[in-house]
């Protein structure tokens, strides 16, 4: 469908300064200038960052990926340069790129200092777990790119979305406390809190985290397990390594809660939760109608428009 400019909606560019070439210069993550002459081939380091290139239409320059860009089902068959975290700049560079987009967080720090020595420009893309990061990395990526007319149709639908979903969240009376679980290590779990992609997908949701004494990814207790009365254990699927609702129900801590009292274990793909690309409304959407099977006919009939919105130009 034929996507209307609403430049309302839109997110504000993040900075950027004139280029003395014909290229477009822009202000990272790290809070450098990049200056992008030549688009033509990507490779594009971070689920979201593919993710957002295939809904603005620049799949066909794309040349290499990581191992997180699971979607489109097109990623897959791309060379990939392995997990964003264990980069070698050899496979970065061994595909000749003209431009790098990069999670912030990829690395490790000796292969980022080596790319950004390259005559390559690198765009470290700002991951910040909010419903306007998601806009902003939209934003970046398409005005780098000289999309800016397709970004600001991208990010409209994608705060319409974002909009719909806040109104499904004042129907919920009464939210449950969620605890995302990334894995049991010896008995451990690990678990999210504050500042989080669990942490804020589970806002979006209508949830509230049942860990709220820290931040960040960290193993915690079983007292600390009891003590946070979990009405729901939140996990994602990891192949062989993936929680299961008998791990979690059989465990001694986690016997003890309203989650396994309720049997009450949820697990969804993981670029799709916790990515904070253009489908994070459609998964929010998706997990509170997990959480709120009584709300399911009124959830149900929001239809996220993100990515499948034609903002092709």
């Amino acid at each position: 469908m034929a996507c209307v400019l609403a430049t309302a909606a839109v997110a504000t560019i993040l900075p950027s300064v004139p280029s003395r070439s014909d290229g477009i210069t822009v202000r990272d993550a790290s809070g450098h200038d990049i200056t992008v002459d030549d688009p033509s081939r990507i490779v594009a380091i971070g689920g979201a960052v593919t993710e957002i290139l295939y809904a603005l239409g620049l799949e066909s320059h794309i040349v290499g990926v990581d191992s997180t860009s699971l979607y489109p089902a097109a990623a897959l068959k791309m060379p990939n340069v392995g997990y964003m975290r264990q980069l070698s700049s050899e496979g970065v560079l061994g595909l000749n790129p003209s431009v790098i987009f990069a999670m912030q967080g990829s690395g490790p720090k000796e292969t980022l200092d080596v790319l950004q020595a390259a005559k390559v420009p690198l765009v470290l893309v700002p991951e910040t777990y909010s419903e306007q990061g998601i806009l902003d990395k939209i934003s970046l990526v398409g005005h780098a790119l000289k999309a800016d007319g397709r970004a600001a149709c991208l990010t409209a639908a994608v705060a319409r979305d974002l909009a719909q979903l806040k109104g499904l969240r004042a129907r919920i009376e009464k939210p449950v406390r969620v605890m995302f679980v990334m894995s049991l290590v010896n008995g451990r779990a690990m678990a999210a809190g504050r500042h989080t992609a669990a942490d804020e997908i589970i806002k979006l949701s209508g949830g509230i985290n049942a860990i709220t004494e820290y931040e960040g990814y960290k193993p915690i207790s079983d007292e600390a397990i009891v003590a946070a009365k979990p009405d729901v254990v939140l996990s994602i699927d990891r192949g062989k390594d993936s929680l299961t609702p008998d791990t979690i129900y059989q465990h001694p801590a986690f016997a003890l809660t309203p989650a396994t009292a309720n049997k009450s274990f949820i697990s969804m793909e993981g670029l799709y939760l916790l990515g904070f690309g253009p489908r994070t409304a459609a998964a929010a959407r998706d997990l509170s109608i997990r959480l709120y099977p009584t709300l399911a006919s009124e959830i149900d009939k929001f239809t996220p428009a993100a990515p499948t919105v034609d903002c092709v130009k």
